[in-house]
């Protein structure tokens, strides 16, 4: 029996992901961490599919054609490396990681969706 590869990983740079953000592309644009990260910050525009993720009942917000962009914390986190990974093993064609993650956008000063703050435990 002949194994299929995926082939290699496509990526995506800042510029290529702020130039798609700027002109409104329709691309759906995936953080890969748990809820707190996704709580805590994001790029503006992300949706929320933590991993590991089950493809037959997790990825209810993407469609089999749509234009992926699989992000997580940065270059040392393997979140979405095994995101883009499980996506195109599952059938979906137009896969991309933006390896930077939240760390690489946020140094270049670019603005991150929040909705909780870092709180300090209060003292009882």
């Amino acid at each position: 029996m002949k194994l299929t590869t995926l082939g290699e990983s496509k990526t995506i740079s800042r510029i290529e992901l702020r130039q798609k953000l700027d002109r409104g592309d329709e691309f759906k644009l995936v953080l890969v961490l748990d809820e707190d990260a996704f709580r805590l910050k994001r790029i503006p525009g992300s949706i929320h599919i933590p991993i590991p993720f089950d493809p037959w009942t997790d990825l209810n917000e993407l469609e089999i054609d749509d234009d992926i962009v699989v992000y997580c914390s940065g270059g040392s986190c393997f979140a979405s490396k095994w995101a883009d990974m499980a996506l195109r093993a599952s059938g979906y064609k137009n896969v991309r990681r933006y390896a930077g993650g939240i760390v690489d956008w946020e140094d270049a000063g670019y603005s991150l969706e929040r909705e909780v703050e870092l709180q300090t435990a209060s003292a009882g």
